[in-house]
């Protein structure tokens, strides 16, 4: 049985448009899509039982709209934290889609706090859909990776190659040169030395990292991009013609905001296109 895509719902428009997003993510990989409402624990349960079932049809309407031949199911939950919930959800799920803002988002952030909880924790790759309608309509016939020197690309860029050869288009992978102070909001992917204390050339992240694919999916066109930049700079620039721009989550300890990687947070907050992180096994 093919694993879902599991999209989080709360009725807000932010979390319809990642049903938009997430129904044709589904048709092009012939997966099915759950849609997950976790119903406030503080309602009582026959107002919740109300709220929950308009939100859950309302959203499974809208991706049927947008996917007839995607199979759907939806779920509510309640009681249940909704960040946790979708973890544990995601731990047999293709990815977990989020939309950047919920109903709760408090004012001035700019990615609601369960999208970056589930970002930073989730076992599957996590889809924040952000952006204006043309990024989230895939108008641009792009997937953007960004690379880093040393271990931990290779998840990042077999999910973007995925996606890549899934939607028929191009692949950007990007790997950021310059090497600023560490432990800004401007962190390269080159920040791991070598065990010489060198450091490989640009070029030559690129290659190593591209030859992990092992030759699969020749079918789809790869640029190699060398840029001089901070990272998040980058990125941000590359993203700007992207219709996703994929980023590998360094797991950390402590608060979930500080379980992504700095350059990962910073493209969450300000991408102008649907951002996945996929977590480095």
């Amino acid at each position: 049985m093919a694993m879902p895509l599991v999209v989080g719902v709360d009725g807000s428009e932010a979390s319809l448009e990642a049903v938009d997003w997430a129904a044709r993510e589904a048709r092009w990989h012939r997966a099915p899509l759950c849609l997950i409402h976790v119903a406030d624990g503080g309602c009582p349960p026959e107002d919740q039982g109300g709220t929950a079932a308009g939100l859950t049809d309302t959203a499974v309407a809208r991706a049927a709209s947008g996917a007839p031949e995607v199979s759907l199911t939806s779920e509510v939950l309640r009681g249940a934290d909704p960040a946790a919930a979708l973890i544990e959800r995601g731990r047999n799920a293709l990815a977990v889609v989020l939309g950047a803002r919920g109903r709760g988002t408090l004012e001035g952030l700019l990615v609601g706090s369960v999208s970056l909880a589930v970002a930073g924790r989730a076992d599957c790759p996590a889809i924040v859909v952000r952006g204006a309608p043309e990024h989230r309509r895939d108008r641009f016939g792009s997937v953007v990776v960004g690379i880093e020197d040393g271990a931990g690309s290779g998840t990042a860029l077999e999910f973007a190659h995925r996606e890549a050869r899934a939607r028929g288009c191009g692949l950007v992978v990007v790997h950021a040169g310059r090497e600023p102070l560490r432990g800004t909001a401007h962190r390269p992917f080159s920040t791991q030395d070598a065990p010489d204390g060198g450091r490989r050339r640009p070029a030559e992240v690129l290659d190593a990292a591209l030859d992990g694919l092992g030759g699969g999916y020749p079918d789809v066109p790869v640029e190699r991009r060398v840029v001089d930049a901070p990272a998040r700079q980058a990125l941000l620039a590359a993203a700007s013609e992207a219709d996703l721009l994929v980023v590998g989550g360094h797991r950390r300890t402590g608060h979930f905001t500080l379980h992504l990687g700095l350059v990962s947070h910073g493209v969450l907050h300000h991408a102008p296109c649907p951002v996945a992180v996929a977590p480095q096994i």
